[in-house]
């Protein structure tokens, strides 16, 4: 039964740190969404690439930006398994 301990552990600290890497990205495209939908309301402007460009090129700028910090965090889990299985 500690392997299953184990890997639930795993599974769940996995979890958390793909919350962790993708929460800014993702929540970065719901603040451009929300902010291009109230303009598109206001303006009765209803073209849907206007809403899917932004949100792409916003989101590419804060995967690049934060970049650093995503790539501390995945190697410091794979530290932690590598030093996990032994």
């Amino acid at each position: 039964m500690l392997h299953d301990q184990t890997i639930i552990d795993l599974v769940r600290t996995a979890l958390m740190v793909t919350l962790k890497v993708s929460g800014p990205i993702l929540a970065a495209g719901v603040v451009i969404g929300l902010i291009i939908s109230i303009l598109q309301s206001v303006t009765s402007i209803q073209d849907q690439t206007l809403t899917f460009v932004p949100k792409i090129v916003v989101m590419v700028l804060v995967a690049a930006i934060l970049l650093g910090w995503i790539v501390e965090r995945m190697v410091a889990y794979a530290q932690d398994l590598f030093l996990l299985s032994t």
